[in-house]
């Protein structure tokens, strides 16, 4: 176990000496690669079935939304419940429900069922990804927040660079239901995993208040982001980002399949190639904010990442859309991740779970509508059109960060209201 101080804090050991946070680590790692399947496979199925990248659209949208209505309640279940067990829970859930699909599909198409399937796993996702970044600051001390973050990261992009590409080979061979089914198999190993690890909750020098109504504490996480300067123009500005780019991926897809006639294999190769910018801003973003501070990083982030997103429409190569897309998860890593640190930093542990599930239901709000927008404009426009359209938008976002508190260097620092 994490050696802890008098005062009942964690001793700022080397994250690699951490068992929990290492068997944490790992589990995660290994789920993450699996989950890349289905990111590919998913979007695969509704392709070959249908042929419609509107289709693929409005699953998303419609993942999205339920993910956002999960997101209203998440976070009172993670700061009321056992986070530990609710992780657990929402593992074997996602197993059952992802290992659904390729039983059924067995006895043929049957688009019908993920629109059930996608949806629930979602909004049971939405929970566990609450609980995640709950679980990082019980696991870690604060001053490492950003660095452990960065490796989860890392690591999770480096498996995500094989996920992809066996998740190609694997749709092309034996179908997307196949890859459907190891990402099924990897939340049963991501439960076990967690089942291993205590968490601590001795992150706060006060007691948390005592509880109230269920509609008051759904509201405390809206009220300490509003109360936050910078927390308050980051949730505005990256839910606007998200509408803009929730799509992005099958807007890809359905590019390289139906505008330049490439594989499965290909679509495959090109996301893992891509997830290589996610591993390299994973791992330079804490260095990167210690040199820079906070709003130089995140907004240098974002505009970089709506430069590439604009050039992408401009090629027809198929290795430098890949570049070009590897330079765009690059960015969003790093602004992710500054981002979700500065949360876990700034709120205390008894209302981590609700602010940060405030957080991801105002962020995701404009999401699925920003997909179904965008693949839409696809379908009528073209991808060319929509990529430079979608860029633009991600830059201006960063020039509109110029002026907010989102520039300041230490917002870590930055006095905020509790409820």
């Amino acid at each position: 176990m994490t050696q802890t101080e008098g005062n009942g804090h964690r001793t700022a050991r080397p994250l690699w000496r951490d068992r929990d946070f290492g068997v944490f680590w790992a589990s995660q790692t290994l789920s993450v690669a699996g989950d890349s399947f289905a990111y590919i496979a998913i979007p695969l199925l509704v392709l070959h079935v249908t042929g419609s990248v509107a289709q693929m659209g409005l699953l998303t949208g419609v993942a999205g939304a339920a993910s956002v209505c999960a997101g209203i309640f998440a976070g009172v279940l993670v700061d009321r419940l056992d986070r530990r067990a609710l992780m657990i829970f929402c593992d074997l859930t996602r197993t059952v429900l992802y290992g659904l699909v390729p039983l059924v599909w067995a006895f043929g198409p049957q688009v019908w069922l993920l629109y059930v399937v996608l949806p629930v796993a979602e909004a049971v996702g939405m929970v566990f990804q609450v609980t995640y970044v709950t679980a990082v600051r019980n696991l870690v001390p604060g001053e490492r927040i950003t660095e452990a973050n960065g490796r989860l990261y890392a690591t999770s992009a480096a498996a995500g660079i094989g996920g992809p590409l066996l998740a190609g080979v694997v749709s092309g061979q034996y179908g997307p239901t196949a890859a459907i089914a190891i990402n099924a198999a990897s939340f049963a190993v991501s439960a076990v995993g967690i089942y291993s690890l205590r968490f601590s909750r001795d992150g706060d020098a006060a007691p948390a208040p005592p509880r109230r109504r269920p509609w008051l504490e759904l509201l405390a996480g809206v009220r300490f982001l509003w109360g936050h300067p910078v927390l308050r123009a980051l949730t505005v500005l990256l839910s606007f980002f998200i509408f803009l780019t929730l799509g992005l991926t099958d807007v890809l897809i359905y590019h390289l399949k139906h505008d330049l006639g490439q594989s499965d294999g290909t679509v495959g190769t090109v996301l893992a190639v891509a997830a290589v910018g996610t591993v390299a801003g994973s791992l330079i973003v804490a260095p990167i904010r210690r040199r820079l501070g906070f709003g130089t990083s995140w907004i240098g982030a974002l505009a970089v990442s709506g430069l590439a997103v604009a050039a992408v429409g401009a090629s027809r190569s198929v290795p430098v859309i890949a570049t070009l897309v590897a330079v765009y998860l690059g960015g969003v890593s790093v602004a992710g991740i500054c981002s979700m640190s500065l949360r876990q930093q700034v709120t205390p542990d008894h209302l981590l779970g609700r602010v940060t599930s405030a957080f991801w239901t105002i962020h995701f709000s404009l999401g699925p509508v920003g997909a179904a927008v965008l693949t839409w404009g696809v379908s009528r426009y073209g991808a060319t059109t929509i990529y430079p359209l979608a860029g633009v938008g991600c830059l201006l976002i960063a020039v509109v960060a110029l002026f907010t508190p989102i520039r300041r260097p230490d917002p870590e620092h930055t006095g905020h209201a509790v409820p």
